[in-house]
């Protein structure tokens, strides 16, 4: 038994992350994947008849010890990283590949599958052991299992070099992010900054030694001068070295890791029997082919397109009228998108900022989980934190019972990847009758508390708590038996609903009055603000929805083609692909493909569209809890019971449908966006 899993004699059977050495991470997975290894051996050797319990619960059951260490491994690269962890990872992950490959490509282990699978209808299975047998001979079936040796080879090369990739793409990022710094140290050029912003900038300067005023790639340094800087040579500044991260022809470049991915996802896909990768992917999701997914995404693109040139136009009409602008260009765009918002409704995100401190909008999203689901959040201090940052608490039900440990990581800082998320450190099963709960955790990168302010969020980011806080609820309250069938194991194009559906109660003023309250007088929010709140939530809709579909085609692009091998020159082949979705004129500099870690790095290629996809779920969703009262118990439990539980139990469609009562319709998603009316 490792030495590291002897470590947690913890609360919560927690992750012991202050007892954790780097050095211990490599010889416990080695040791982990041999105790594993061992157990598929058990698995293979039985020589009883296969049966459901001997074969397919057994292999769900086994590598639960490692799948811990790693899950603990791979979230700290991603949150709290440094050389010493990415070197590891660089070792580690084709071990882990090679013995995910000798899983799925161990014939006598495919055998005991097939047999159980070969006679489904006759075990009389309930649906979520139906469910586990299907993912499970899927799991053979769609990674190799039918192949012949020599092709089985070939396909724990691609695998092995995929994760090799992969990881080397996210390092080039991080570390490309990190390398940027632009230091100020005459105050004219701030102009127009928010004293919060100056203020931040003032201190990360201090806290490398810097005089003046330091600004990073980091979301919350760069969104508010993207905003807010009158100064236009600091936007294009900021502009292009945000655009052209990892696309520079140095050693942080990434465009030779996208053409080496997106060739060997589509060999992988060939030699499984696909045509391209995205219908390899796409067979496991709602949408079921690459087909359905371009109709869903062009028309949508029929509806918003119209819109976004119009909103377009009126933007670069208005920065003309106002500052005489003739060249409208990419770094105009958020700062004259504000001045024009606040003219159309009076609405400046600064002055909703002092309602929205952190602290309130955590109690309030606690609140609103409390008064739909009944779940209380208690701050503890006993389990142990990757870094000083992290908040922890202890979820229960209102009956006291214990329902899940919660962490809260939210301020940039430079181990850690830009952008938010939700992560599981230990998920929701049942075993031998004894149920396990989950550890979740969600990452985000707020701007931090300064001396002489909290930490004060932007509308936006108050949405984007809310957003992995959903997702976070949806790997709480899992009720199942089957850990890969728990909590956010669910079809990709069905993941973003609980996330998405979460983000309308930033906008309904019976939810604001929980929590929007000013952090220097207490004043809840007034009426009126809450009321632009709503009037503007369609400001630029039309452009917001293009640059969704813009990305989701250039994913499509990327990894629907069987001509990978053609493509030489990753900024005309993303050019191409952008081409019916281009508003602004093009950037020599910049390149979305070199940095688009959802697809390259994250689990979404050929999955991008889900944004999408989840949105007319979630605004139809909506629709139901609009009509019966947003707080309404009778929707939520019934949303609980049918959606939230139930993970990936159960075809989504069945799921959303057992809850609705219908198939979502996507004219609820175009009347909340104002594209039709």
């Amino acid at each position: 038994m490792s030495t590291l899993i002897s470590l947690f004699n913890t609360p919560y059977n927690s992750a012991p992350f202050n007892s954790i050495k780097n050095e211990d991470y490599k010889p416990a997975i080695i040791s982990l994947i041999e105790e594993a290894r061992k157990e598929i051996d058990a698995i293979t050797k039985n020589t009883e008849t296969p049966t459901f319990k001997n074969t397919i619960e057994a292999l769900e059951f086994s590598g639960q010890q490692l799948d811990r260490v790693t899950s603990i491994f791979f979230n700290l690269n991603s949150a709290e990283t440094n050389e010493s962890i990415q070197k590891i990872a660089q070792e580690i992950s084709p071990l882990l590949t090679e013995f995910g490959n000798d899983i799925t490509l161990n014939q006598d282990l495919f055998k005991r599958v097939k047999a159980v699978y070969d006679v489904k209808d006759n075990l009389g299975l309930n649906t979520e052991q139906s469910t586990l047998l299907d993912k499970k001979y899927k799991g053979f079936s769609r990674n190799g299992a039918n192949l012949n040796e020599t092709d089985k080879s070939k396909l724990r090369e691609i695998d092995k070099e995929l994760a090799a990739l992969k990881l080397s793409f996210g390092e080039n990022l991080l570390a490309e992010t990190n390398k940027f710094q632009h230091i100020i140290t005459n105050e004219a050029e701030l102009i127009g900054l928010p004293e919060g912003t100056k203020e931040a900038a003032k201190q990360l300067a201090e806290s490398k030694d810097l005089e003046g005023w330091l600004f990073t790639l980091d979301y919350p340094s760069y969104i508010p001068v993207m905003t807010y800087s009158a100064n236009r040579e600091l936007r294009k500044k900021m502009s292009l070295a945000a655009g052209s991260k990892s696309f520079k022809g140095n050693n942080l470049d990434n465009q030779q890791n996208v053409l080496n991915i997106t060739n060997l996802r589509r060999k992988r896909a060939n030699l499984l029997g696909y045509n391209t990768h995205a219908d390899f992917v796409l067979e496991e999701r709602m949408a079921k082919n690459p087909e359905t997914v371009k109709t869903f995404l062009n028309e949508l693109l029929a509806k918003a397109k119209p819109a976004a040139k119009k909103e377009f136009e009126e933007l670069k009409t208005f920065a003309k009228e106002l500052d005489g602008l003739k060249d409208f260009q990419k770094w105009d765009s958020g700062y004259y998108s504000e001045k024009l918002k606040q003219k159309l409704f009076s609405l400046d995100d600064e002055k909703l900022k002092p309602y929205f401190k952190l602290e309130n909008v955590i109690n309030g999203v606690f609140t609103i989980a409390n008064k739909l689901f009944d779940l209380e959040f208690n701050q503890i201090d006993i389990v142990d934190k990757y870094h000083e940052d992290v908040l922890t608490y202890e979820v229960t039900n209102t009956k006291g019972e214990f329902i899940s440990l919660f962490y809260a990581d939210f301020f940039p800082r430079a181990g850690k990847r830009n952008g938010a998320w939700m992560t599981s450190y230990k998920p929701q099963f049942v075993k031998n009758n004894e149920e396990e709960r989950p550890h979740v955790s969600i990452v985000c990168n707020f701007t931090k508390p300064t001396k002489t302010k909290p930490s004060l969020l932007t509308f936006n980011e108050v949405t984007t708590l809310f957003h992995e806080f959903g997702h976070a609820l949806h790997g709480m309250l899992a009720e199942t038996t089957y850990p890969s069938l728990s909590g956010t194991s669910v079809f990709w194009d069905f993941v973003e609903l609980p996330s998405q559906i979460l983000e309308n109660w930033c906008f309904e003023k019976e939810a604001l009055e929980l929590f929007a309250k000013h952090y220097e007088t207490g004043e809840t929010i007034p009426m009126e603000l809450v009321e632009k709140i709503k009037d503007s939530a369609t400001f630029h809709e039309g452009m917001q929805t293009l640059r969704q579909i813009s990305f989701g085609l250039l994913d499509m692009s990327w990894h629907g083609t069987n001509d990978t091998e053609k493509i030489s020159n990753v900024k005309d082949f993303e050019t191409k692909a952008f081409a019916n979705t281009t508003l602004y004129p093009e950037v020599k500099e910049n390149c979305m493909s070199t940095a688009f870690a959802h697809i390259f790095q994250g689990g979404y290629s050929s999955g991008y569209y889900s944004y999408k996809w989840a949105e007319v779920l979630d605004a139809d969703a909506f629709e139901l809890f609009k009509e019966k009262g947003i707080f309404s118990k009778d929707v939520a439990t019934k949303f609980k019971k049918n959606v939230l539980s139930q993970g990936g139990t159960e075809n989504p469609m069945t799921l959303y449908k057992r809850f609705r009562g219908q198939e979502p319709k996507p004219d609820a998603l175009l009347r909340r966006a104002g594209l039709i009316k």
